[in-house]
């Protein structure tokens, strides 16, 4: 089930994401444990082939290594490798700080960063990716999210949205679709969010 229903009515931005937030890790909760796998498969077997225009080869797609019950980018993020596409995972720098990205191919060494998210090591090649792959709680159409409200990404995709194009792509359950997501003009939207049942074009 969706939460589409939900109104965020007249709270603050800030009270009506964190109702958002509980119930977007609610429905993970439950749906991921019985029905993970499948999803990764499907995300992987859409690919990005319905990026308009479609990346160039050799671009830099960074997904990211699922957290608690995120979904599960890399069996996607291999289908992009063979396809010749170079991988990355963010890495956090700093509390307030943007992300940055280090090259990441699997086998790759990994370190435990905070709340034991899996990060490349000091070691890997830092790079500028042209696709960012983006875990959310909630999405609309119009392409706002709803993530876990540290603004690591919205901080991000604004940064490299300044030096030059890039697409994002929210990964995410087809459950979490809702009518609104609450925002401000720091939020940054999705140019696309892939669920297992197919990409959706933001119309932000």
């Amino acid at each position: 089930m969706n939460f589409g229903n939900v109104e965020p009515g007249a709270e603050e931005p800030r009270e009506a994401k964190k109702k958002l937030r509980l119930l977007g890790k609610e429905i993970r909760a439950r749906v991921i444990p019985q029905a993970g796998e499948e999803a990764a498969r499907r995300l992987a077997d859409h690919g990005l082939d319905f990026l308009e225009p479609a990346p160039a080869y050799n671009s830099v797609v960074s997904g990211f290594y699922a957290f608690g019950e995120e979904l599960d980018a890399v069996p996607l993020m291999l289908r992009l490798m063979g396809g010749g596409h170079r991988l990355a995972l963010p890495v956090m720098v700093g509390k307030g700080q943007p992300l940055i990205f280090r090259a990441w191919k699997p086998g790759d060494p990994m370190k435990e960063a905070a709340w034991g998210i899996k990060e490349p090591v000091d070691a890997a090649p830092e790079v500028s990716p042209d696709v960012l792959l983006v875990p959310l709680l909630a999405f609309d159409l119009s392409g706002y999210r709803v993530g876990y409200g540290g603004g690591f990404y919205d901080r991000t995709i604004a940064g490299l949205r300044a030096e030059k194009p890039i697409v994002t792509v929210g990964l995410a359950l087809d459950e979490l679709k809702v009518d609104r997501v609450p925002h401000d003009a720091f939020d940054q939207r999705l140019d696309w969010v892939l669920t297992p049942s197919g990409p959706i074009r933001c119309n932000g």
